[in-house]
Formats: structure tokens, C-alpha cells, sequence
């Protein structure tokens, strides 16, 4: 078998004879299948100490490039934080970019000048338009490795994608909401942040189909561009439920669930079932009130620990890797919160 190591390299770290380390590489026979086992051990231990070598004394300087709701980067930023420990004996800093709304070409700005500065990687959370991903090429051409986080840019020159499945994000919450809804009458809010981000998109498609297919009588009412901000979010949710009277339950695909809460509080108007994403500080609070009937959650920590690893092995500090899978999909209950979301 085809291996990187001397023999007696493998010999020592395992400590025993070159000859036993040949006899089992080579398939001669004759040794124990538990000393088999410690030769594999051994050199699976030395490609790992390889990787530390590589990593040791290395700074990443990383740039996070984020448009989204303050308490979404608030999150992001904490679960990076919350990784570094796990990143050594690498060293990553981190700069942070984050804003809450205005246009694409205020994010062009921000990457270019970070094309210009320098970077070993940019993690980006940006609406899929051409402005952006012309933005993304530019920074690829320079050397400058950039990873999508939680909605992609996939027709752009990002090295790689981390985040969920939000396709299948959307169809558990079709599930859910058909289920606890079951044959009360009543229409569903669907709410998007902004028409722009591919993951919310890709989360409305997955959930109209599903709902269409299973619960084909169910009408679904739209709103769109509040931004997730719950200045704007109140006035869309109040303007629907005063068009239409059968509103009767929401999945909010961008967040602002304050405001919606607010707006059917004050319209006097009752919630049945309210499904959300993300456990970010206020989805936190609202579940824990028995507010929301669920959040659709995934790890964010992971996903940074991903965006990482995968601008490290953009400059050749750890080894090549398969595809990037999916973050898993949590479905958070005020009974089955993560230990951090209790203690927040």
C-alpha cells in the first residue's frame, strides 16, 4: 500500500520492528490482525501530527462580509469566536464586515477593498445578484479564496458553500405546520427577508411544494423585503392580516418575529402555529415563551469550523478533503433547547 512515511518512522511510532512495519504493509502475513491494527494506528497518527506541523506558527487573517439582521451576525460571530480553540495550533483573526440592509453596491465596496488590502479568506453572507458575484471573481482572481455562508452564490468563483439544506429546511416546515395545524382552517404568512438571498428562496420553494403536494387546500399569503428589521417587518405582517382575514398561521423564512408577534397582538388576531430559523437571540427568548411552536435550527459553530478549514486547505494547511455536506437541520422545541440557549 502506497504510504508517505519511512518504515522506520512508522517502526518507532508504533514501537515495533521495521520488519513486523514491512511485513504488514507489504500483506507478507504472519502478524497478529491487533498488530496490523497498530501499524494503521501509527501512521494515521503521523498524518495527523503532519497536519499540526503544517498548522503550527500560522496566522489566517479572515474577513466576514455579512448583510443580515443584527442579531443574525451577533450569532455568527459568536459561534466563530467559540471555534478558534478547536482551529490550533492555527492562529485565525478575523475581521468583521456586517450591516443590516442597503445596496448591493455598498458590499461590491467592502470586497474590493479587501481585494486591495489583502486577505487569506473571506466568509460571505450577500444576496445573489451579478453586482456580487462579479465582486466574488475579482477576489477570487487575486488569490483571495472566499467560502458562502448560509445562502450561496453558486454561479459565482466561491471556493466552497457552508450552511444547511434549506430546501429541506422548507419542506420540514410544511411538515410541521401541516401536522399542527392538522384540519383547522386558515391561511399561512410566509415571510421572506429579502427576495435576493438565494437561501430564503430555495426555503419558500421547498415549502410550497411540499405544502402544495400535501395540503393542497391550504392558501399561502407572501410578503417580502422587511429586511428581517422589525421597523419594517410590522407594517408588512399588519397590511396582510388586514387584507386577509384567514391568516392564521406563519412561517417566517427571514426573521423580524418580534414585529410579526406585535402585529398580530395588536390586530387581535391569534398565531395557531408559528414557525421560525435560527436560534439567534430573540428566536431564544420567543421559544422559551412559548411564543414560537418551533425553530428550524443548525449549527452555526460547525459551520464556521467548515468556512475555516476550507480557506486552510485553499493555501495548503491541511490535506485535501470530500465535499463540504450539509449542516443537520434541528427541530428546536421549547422542550428540547440546547444547553446555550437555556443558559442565555
Amino acid at each position: 500500500m502506497g504510504h508517505p512515511f519511512p518504515i522506520r518512522e512508522i517502526a518507532r511510532q508504533a514501537g515495533l520492528s521495521e520488519a513486523t512495519v514491512d511485513r504488514v504493509l507489504n500483506g507478507r502475513g504472519g502478524v497478529r490482525e491487533s498488530t496490523a491494527r497498530e501499524v494503521h494506528r501509527a501512521m494515521a497518527d503521523l498524518d495527523r501530527q503532519r497536519t499540526q506541523v503544517r498548522l503550527v506558527g500560522r496566522t489566517f487573517m479572515v474577513d466576514i462580509v455579512m448583510q443580515s439582521p443584527e442579531r443574525f451576525s451577533t450569532a455568527v460571530r459568536a459561534a466563530l469566536e467559540a471555534e478558534l480553540p478547536s482551529l490550533h495550533p492555527a492562529v485565525v483573526r478575523s475581521r468583521f464586515h456586517f450591516r443590516e440592509t442597503g445596496p448591493a453596491g455598498e458590499l461590491v465596496a467592502v470586497l474590493d477593498r479587501i481585494g486591495r488590502r489583502g486577505s487569506q479568506g473571506v466568509i460571505l453572507k450577500a444576496p445573489d445578484v451579478p453586482e456580487i458575484t462579479a465582486a466574488v471573481g475579482r477576489l477570487a482572481a487575486s488569490g483571495v479564496p472566499v467560502v458562502t455562508l448560509v445562502t450561496d452564490l453558486p454561479a459565482s468563483a466561491r471556493l466552497g458553500h457552508v450552511g444547511s439544506d434549506n430546501r429541506a429546511a422548507g419542506a420540514t416546515a410544511a411538515y410541521l405546520m401541516g401536522q399542527w395545524l392538522g384540519d383547522r382552517p386558515g391561511n399561512v404568512l410566509t415571510s421572506l427577508s429579502s427576495g435576493f438571498f438565494r437561501n430564503e428562496e430555495e426555503r419558500e420553494m421547498g415549502f410550497r411544494s411540499a405544502m402544495r403536494a400535501r395540503y393542497p387546500g391550504r392558501a399561502l399569503v407572501e410578503i417580502t423585503e422587511g429586511q428581517g428589521l422589525d421597523a419594517t417587518q410590522y407594517d408588512l405582517v399588519r397590511d396582510a392580516l388586514d387584507r386577509d382575514p384567514e391568516i392564521r398561521a406563519v412561517y417566517s423564512i427571514g426573521g423580524g418575529n418580534i414585529a410579526t408577534l406585535r402585529a398580530f397582538e395588536d390586530a387581535g388576531r391569534e398565531c395557531a402555529v408559528f414557525v421560525a430559523h435560527d436560534l439567534d437571540h430573540d428566536n431564544t427568548r420567543l421559544l422559551r415563551e412559548h411564543r414560537l411552536s418551533a425553530v428550524l435550527h443548525h449549527d452555526l459553530r460547525h459551520d464556521m469550523r467548515e468556512a475555516c478549514h476550507l480557506v486552510m486547505r485553499a493555501h495548503g494547511a491541511l490535506p485535501p478533503a470530500g465535499p463540504t455536506l450539509p449542516s443537520a437541520i434541528q427541530v428546536v422545541t421549547p422542550y428540547n433547547m440546547p444547553p446555550t440557549a437555556l443558559a442565555g
